[in-house]
Order: structure tokens, then C-alpha cells, then sequence
């Protein structure tokens, strides 16, 4: 992490050297790495040294990111949206920054003074609001305590999961140009692994017998997942072209020479191409919910699905739960629609003639 000069930024170094030690994930190290980068280029762009940053600059800061205009790069200019895909039902990304966003970066520089603070560095006192949990020591038999957000916080909205409908999925699936695409698509909808987990495959971590691949989880543990007989029979195709990789080879390659590992930001490259193609804004964890609905509508235990997930408590499970909007559509028609029959020639069953002289007030 460097300041405006170019120069390392030591408090920030010696912070995520910290979470290295605490055996932080280096996504984890990053995310906490660019928020915290989002809040200093605050401080630096309005002369505020950080170890001299009080509450007030805070709130400043969230005014400023509540309006501020968010930096897409070159590759995705921006552009007239609507606010939600006719396609895919979903909102659509606006150019500013999200409320999750402000409180991850509040989280993580709470995160940073915090640390600095007890090494007697820095502010004396906190600038952030700490978050706190009220119901952390709750007792199952009383009732929880009303709790509100805390100073600087934002309003959250907790969005269902979207599965991609059978048809919709059809059509990605046709869009995609490649059998190495093809596979990746048919092993997120039938294993559930992670993007990372399922682009760090390599040849020693594919069992073609049972049909199982080995990912590594987020603690680092290696699991089986089992996978669709249709993902591996697209695999071979792809490897047909590509050659069978070897122990600790990686599986997915560029499809361009010279050929390098694919890595995440590729592979987002690919669904923008077909979502531009169909019209649809679907991401590549659209297809791991897909992954979690069908499990649980096709009768798995939702212990199971949880181990297939490498979710760490059956609670996450809890927002599948919840009615999603295709079936509440198709219930409320099933009710409040035509209750008379239709004969094969498109008219009404139980029709009778003389209902409609009535009505218009005349013969036919």
C-alpha cells in the first residue's frame, strides 16, 4: 500500500501483515486492503493525516461516498441502465457505491485504528462507531431486545438469491463459445464450488471414476464435490482439444496462446460477453444459487447442501427458504386464474351462446 508520493504506507503494511498472520485469506487481506485504501485516499485528498482522524472525518466520509461517483476503468464504461434487468428481474449496478460497501470500509478502518490503538499509535480514541452485536449474549427463552443501526451505518437490503430459470440458463448455455466454457457452466450448476475453488482445479484433484473433484475451501481444507455426468462428458471435450493436465497442472487455460491459467477476471469477461449477447445481467454466483435451489427443490437434505456449499452453519441456508418470485406467480395464477376449462380449439368448455347476446345486447 503506497500514499499519494508513491511511498509505502507503513501503518497499513504493518495492519495487513497482521491479518497474513492471523492466517487471513488473501481475498480476505484485499478486500480489507482496498477499503481501507478508499478511506485514506479520502484523508489525503482533504489533508487529513491519518493518525490526526477523528469521528467527524468519518461522517464526512460517508456523506462523500453516499454520492460519489464510483471508478469503473476503461473496460466498463458506464452507460444508461434501467434500475432492474427485464431479463433477469435483478438491479442493476449504478455507478455509485453500494451501502455494503460504506460498511465493509467502516468495518475494516474500525479494524485498523483498532489495531493501531493498542499498540498506543494513531488516534486515542477510535474514530469509528464500533459496530457491536446487542444480542450477542442472548438467552433463548427471553425475547430479543429492540436494537437499531449503529452511528454511520447503512441501510442494508437483504435480496433474495437468483437462480437462473431452466430456459434462461438454455439460452446462456447455447451462448457460450467454447467447451471449456460449457464445462465450467455445467460444474457450477451441478457442484456448488466457489469460482475460486472451482478455477484452482488442477489434474490431480479430478476423480473421472466416481465423478468427483477436489476444491479447496476457504480454511484451506480440501472436499469432494460431486458433479453432473453432462459436466465431466464437456470436460473431456474440452480436454480432447486442450490435452488431460497433469498432477498439480491447472485444468482451465486461456484459449489464446500462449495458454496461461484462466483466472476469475476472464472468466467474468466471458458471462459479460453473453449477458451483453442475451440481454441479462446473470454473475457467476447466480449459478452457485441455481446450484443451492435445485438441490434443495430436487429433495437433498439441507445438512448436505450445506457441506456442498462449505457453508459453516445451516442458518445461511435460511434465505433459500424464503418464496422466490416465479413460484409466487405461478401459485397466484394457479388460483386466481381461469377456472373453467378450454376446449382443444381455444374456446371455453362451459361457454354458453346465449351469454354473449346478453352482454353486447344483441344476436350472434
Amino acid at each position: 500500500m503506497v500514499d499519494t508520493g508513491g511511498l509505502e504506507f507503513g501503518p497499513g503494511t504493518e495492519w495487513l501483515l497482521q491479518l497474513v498472520a492471523n492466517d487471513c485469506s488473501r481475498h480476505t487481506v484485499r478486500a480489507y486492503a482496498m477499503s481501507l485504501l478508499r478511506f485514506l485516499r479520502f484523508c489525503w485528498a482533504t489533508d487529513c493525516h491519518w493518525d490526526q482522524t477523528s469521528e467527524r472525518v468519518v461522517r464526512d466520509f460517508v456523506l462523500w461516498a453516499r454520492q460519489a461517483d464510483k471508478f469503473t476503468g476503461a473496460k466498463n464504461p458506464p452507460g444508461p441502465r434501467l434500475p432492474v434487468n427485464r431479463v433477469t428481474g435483478k438491479k442493476a449496478q449504478t455507478g455509485r457505491y453500494a451501502p455494503a460497501t460504506i460498511n465493509h470500509t467502516l468495518s475494516a478502518v474500525h479494524e485498523f485504528y483498532e489495531f493501531h490503538r493498542e499498540r498506543g499509535e494513531g488516534p486515542v480514541v477510535n474514530p469509528v462507531p464500533v459496530a457491536g452485536w446487542p444480542n450477542r449474549h442472548h438467552n433463548p427463552m427471553d425475547d430479543f431486545a429492540p436494537t437499531r443501526r449503529r452511528a454511520l451505518r447503512q441501510k442494508e437490503s437483504q435480496p433474495l438469491p437468483r437462480a437462473i430459470p431452466d430456459a434462461s440458463f438454455n439460452d446462456l448455455f447455447r451462448k457460450l463459445k467454447s467447451h471449456r466454457d460449457r464445462a465450467l457452466a455445467a460444474f457450477y450448476v451441478s457442484s456448488g464450488a466457489r469460482a475460486s475453488e472451482l478455477l484452482g482445479l488442477t489434474g490431480d484433484m479430478i476423480n473421472y471414476g466416481d465423478q468427483l473433484i477436489g476444491v479447496v475451501r476457504k480454511g484451506g481444507s480440501r472436499q469432494w464435490l460431486p458433479a453432473s455426468p453432462d459436466a465431466f462428458v464437456w470436460l473431456r471435450l474440452y480436454q480432447l482439444d486442450r490435452g488431460t493436465p497433469g498432477d498439480g497442472q491447472p485444468v482451465w487455460l486461456t484459449l489464446r496462446e500462449p495458454h496461461r491459467p484462466l483466472t476469475y477476471d476472464a472468466l467474468r469477461a466471458v458471462m459479460a460477453r453473453v449477458n451483453r449477447s442475451l440481454g441479462a445481467n446473470w454473475t457467476l454466483h447466480d449459478l452457485r444459487h441455481t446450484f443451492a435451489i435445485r438441490a434443495l427443490d430436487g429433495g437433498v437434505p439441507m445438512h448436505e447442501v450445506q457441506d456442498l456449499l462449505g457453508h459453516a452453519s445451516l442458518d445461511t441456508l435460511a434465505v433459500y427458504s424464503r418464496p422466490r418470485l416465479e413460484d409466487v406467480v405461478a401459485h397466484h395464477r394457479a388460483v386466481f386464474g381461469p377456472s373453467v376449462d378450454q376446449d382443444p380449439h381455444g374456446g371455453l368448455a362451459s361457454y354458453d351462446p346465449g351469454a354473449l347476446s346478453t352482454v353486447l345486447g344483441r344476436d350472434r
